[in-house]
């Protein structure tokens, strides 16, 4: 009897010893509390896509709580970003004619390489994040387009922050 009441408490114990109070970033990003984004470059076409992309960002951030946002002169790392590519694809057409598009995919694409802000030259992590939105081509497809946008780089902007704070 005397056994089993200290066998009991100890086989309560050890069913959560894999659980740790916290976050759980990746073991190269310890040290890291403050992230400051300066604006991003942009590789494409589309005007003041930049700001949008690092808006995105910087607002995943804020919304995942793991890092804090804050400027270069007292952040422990610095997030570099570069939009790469937006990309158009046709989901469907109109049934009369199949060139003329109904529905469309942006695909946009950012790479971002996450420095030390103290050794600039160390590189804490790095790669491409992407997202994606869809729109109805309406009456004005460059407004159609401009407006379906900021959800795509919010859902790489996600991507991103999901990397760099939970690993994957």
């Amino acid at each position: 009897m005397r056994l089993l009441t200290l066998l009991v408490p100890a086989l309560l114990l050890v069913s959560c010893a894999g659980y740790q109070l916290g976050g759980s970033k990746p073991a190269s990003m310890k040290q890291v509390k403050v992230i400051a984004v300066p604006m991003f470059s942009n590789a494409t076409l589309h005007p003041r896509a930049e700001a949008l992309a690092t808006s995105a960002v910087a607002s995943a951030f804020v919304q995942d709580g793991t890092y804090r946002i804050g400027d270069v002169d007292h952040a422990d790392a610095i997030l570099e970003g570069e939009l790469r590519s937006i990309k158009y694809s046709v989901i469907r057409g109109t049934r009369l004619d199949t060139l003329l598009p109904e529905e469309l995919r942006n695909h946009v694409e950012i790479a971002w390489t996450l420095r030390d802000s103290r050794n600039p030259r160390k590189v804490l992590a790095s790669g491409t994040s992407e997202g994606s939105s869809q729109l109805f081509a309406g009456a004005n497809l460059q407004t159609a387009r401009n407006n379906a946008l900021p959800e795509a780089l919010e859902r790489a902007g996600e991507a991103l922050v999901s990397r760099l704070a939970d690993g994957y």
